[in-house]
């Protein structure tokens, strides 16, 4: 950490500035410049005051990522390492990572106003967790054999796509990298990374990282910059030469944003290679509470949904709905509980909620909240800013609020609650469904029925009962609706960066080569596993003049023996393993 001063920057007195070592981009392995010789302001919003000046990207700088990812996945070792050995460098990343974990917190809390106590205690450590966790599933992508019709052999191969465009918002920057970066490196993928223009610092930083755990050159590509140029140029990046040179494309865009971003980016992919697209957006998610719900788990739990992160969490229960029973006590108390929220310093321990990330948030939200004024809504508590300096917002809560009014169907992605009455089950369901988006519901009963009947007729990819934010990496999370499609965390995750080859040999009329031949003219029939008696009858298919008998026996060896087929042709993957000595048949 370093003083008021450090890095040029003019922080007000008191605050706490971390050393800021990285602001060049970071490509094929190296920082360098940007092609243009740009920077831009990263500002903290703590102050507003400049915190530091980083590359800034463009075309060209995408042009140039694109093509070290692009020759690392074509003639590199990464995409040929085993999964194991993948695997054991992503380890030895988060190895890295948790080393630096008060440095890495601490970019966070100044370029995004992130508390540095959470940074420390769940940022960082979810963040590797995920890691870790891709590592262990790096050796473990499997491929199928397939009954095919005839004399033929079919099996698949899971490959990974190739070079992968990541584009990762500013509100969660080290959950949200690793959560994209973990199981694209983990495929054998390359990635190119465009981090949100006001969180640009830790990224970079990862990309250090990365390169000492022994990342090869190319594989991580970071490109600071603004989602128009920086962005637009992955997203609808086709080649560096010519149009028709597929050997440069992106074929993968990963993205977590707001809908409208979204929104341009499958254009930008139509109209480009046609690129896969995953992309997980807005929310508006709805938190249940019923009568029998205990009054004060509620209130507290309501609280930590929509004043968490201050408000900038896509899946934050910014729509509170109480069923009347118990609702005049759930007010009172949920006034009680936003007015004891500590806003401040992030860097502060005793703080509860920092500042919105930048100045244009900070105005969308205070505009939110007159819209809210504007059009009847009953302000209880918050609605002004909490700082003369700094973007800092009061934790917020509306009444009387319907269902039709912006603070109800607009994500504010800001610290305010619209807190609606209901009667009925029924009732709520309609309503918690009246949104575009479908991210994340929470319930808070103790009836298991309704909890059971709230949960299958909400429309949204997550919901949580009597609990929120309960994240896992095993745990695919995604959204319905217009808040995206694909899933982040889970081994389904990895669908995205993987592709299924078809491999349909004719066995029958093949020639064996003389180092097969070698092999399984050792092999004896009774004396092998189910594997080895399936490759002795495939020899006999040519050296018997009983083929139907052999056939039988080959087909019977290949059926009991499926699990070590299995093994073997994920042995064989194409790109991942470097050809084992196992190679299949042919």
């Amino acid at each position: 950490m370093a003083g008021d001063g450090c890095n040029g920057n003019g922080a007000a007195a008191g605050v706490v500035v971390p050393e800021i070592k990285f602001t060049k981009l970071f490509i094929n392995g190296e920082f360098v410049d940007a092609v243009s010789g740009k920077t831009f302001e990263t500002r903290d919003p703590r102050t507003g005051d400049v915190l530091a000046h980083v590359a800034e990207a463009d075309k060209a700088d995408v042009d140039l990522a694109v093509k070290a990812a692009r020759d690392a996945f074509e003639h590199g070792k990464w995409p040929r390492m085993s999964g194991y050995e993948r695997g054991r460098i992503l380890s030895r990343f988060a190895d890295l990572v948790d080393e630096h974990t008060e440095e890495l917190a601490a970019l966070d809390g100044a370029d995004a106003g992130k508390l540095l106590l959470l940074g420390k205690v769940i940022d960082v450590p979810s963040a590797t967790q995920m890691l870790r966790y891709y590592a262990g599933a790096a050796d473990k992508i499997h491929g199928d054999v397939l009954r095919v019709s005839g004399k033929y052999q079919g099996y698949t191969l899971r490959e990974p796509v190739g070079v992968a465009g990541v584009i990762i918002p500013w509100n969660f920057p080290t959950m949200m990298f690793f959560l994209k970066v973990s199981p694209a490196l983990a495929a054998g993928c390359t990635v190119i990374v465009k981090p949100a223009e006001q969180t640009p610092l830790s990224a970079l930083y990862y990309a250090h990282l990365a390169k000492l755990a022994g990342v090869p050159d190319g594989v991580i590509n970071v490109v600071p910059g603004f989602g128009h140029t920086a962005g637009a140029a992955i997203t609808s990046h086709m080649d560096v030469d010519t149009v028709y040179h597929p050997m440069q494309m992106v074929h993968q865009v990963a993205f977590t944003g707001s809908t409208e971003v979204g929104r341009l980016i499958m254009q930008s992919a139509a109209r480009s290679n046609l690129k896969s697209v995953s992309l997980e957006l807005g929310g508006k998610s709805p938190l249940i509470i019923f009568d029998d719900a205990d009054v004060d788990m509620a209130v507290n739990l309501s609280r930590l949904a929509i004043f968490f992160n201050k408000g900038e969490v896509c899946v934050a229960g910014s729509r509170v709905f109480v069923q009347e029973g118990i609702y005049d006590e759930f007010v009172k108390k949920a006034v009680e509980a936003a007015q004891s929220w500590k806003v401040g310093d992030p860097f502060d321990a005793t703080s509860n909620m920092g500042p919105q990330v930048d100045k244009e948030q900070f105005e969308k939200v205070l505009k939110y909240i007159e819209h809210g004024k504007s059009e009847g809504a009953t302000l209880l508590t918050g609605g002004k800013p909490a700082a003369d300096k700094g973007y800092y917002i009061e934790p917020t809560i509306f009444v009387d609020v319907t269902e039709d009014m912006k603070i109800a169907q607009e994500e504010i992605f800001g610290p305010v609650m619209a807190l609606m009455k209901f009667k009925t089950v029924d009732e709520v369901i309609e309503k918690a469904n009246c949104t575009r988006y479908g991210l994340a519901a929470g319930i808070v009963t103790k009836s298991l029925d309704v909890a059971n009947r709230v949960s299958r007729s909400v429309r949204a990819g997550t919901v949580w009962v009597n609990c929120y934010f309960a994240f896992d990496p095993d745990a695919p999370f995604g959204g319905y609706k217009m808040s995206g499609f694909g899933r982040d965390q889970g081994l389904a995750a990895m669908d995205k960066y993987l592709q299924t080859n078809v491999e349909i040999p004719d066995h029958l009329d093949d020639d064996l080569t003389e180092r097969k031949l070698s092999r399984w003219a050792k092999l004896r029939s009774g004396e092998a596993d189910g594997y080895s008696q399936m490759c002795f009858w495939e020899l006999n298919l040519r050296a018997l003049k009983n083929k139907e008998a052999a056939q039988i026996e080959y087909l019977k060896a290949l059926t009991e023996s499926r699990d070590q087929l299995q093994a073997a042709l994920y042995d064989n993957t194409r790109i991942g393993s470097g050809y084992s000595d196992y190679t299949f048949m042919y």
